[in-house]
């Protein structure tokens, strides 16, 4: 039996092509969400492995609030979110990764840094 895809929250087309080909490479089933509004409809109704979501998307969802409501609706999957950003050097984006201690990567990142992230996250290891 296959796992469960992995929901990727993203907005920049490029960005969720080359994660959506490095995973998919590497055996993993993708579901793409443009907004954290998309990724908050698809949680309330799928099952995923993990979450990777970016820090800042549009219409007004963010990374803190998709991690919010795992928190308080799918708490199954509170160790298996991964934030991706390009923003680490802003204080609200370190004041949340702090707050919700979840593992983040910064773009633009390796293929092989990806790819160890997610291991982790589906094996519900923080990095």
């Amino acid at each position: 039996m296959s796992k469960p895809p992995l929901l990727i929250i993203e907005d920049e087309s490029a960005v969720m092509s080359f994660l959506r080909a490095a995973l998919e490479r590497n055996g993993y089933q993708i579901v793409g969400a443009s907004s954290g509004a998309e990724g908050l409809k698809l949680l309330e109704s799928g099952t995923y492995s993990a979450v990777i979501s970016d820090m800042r998307t549009p219409g007004g969802v963010t990374g803190a609030d998709v991690h919010a409501w795992i928190r308080a609706n799918r708490p199954e999957l509170l160790h298996r979110i991964l934030f991706i950003t390009g923003d680490t050097v802003n204080q609200e984006t370190m004041a949340i990764l702090q707050k919700t201690g979840a593992p983040c990567i910064e773009k633009p990142f390796r293929v092989g840094q990806l790819l160890k992230s997610v291991e982790m996250l589906i094996a519900g290891r923080a990095q």
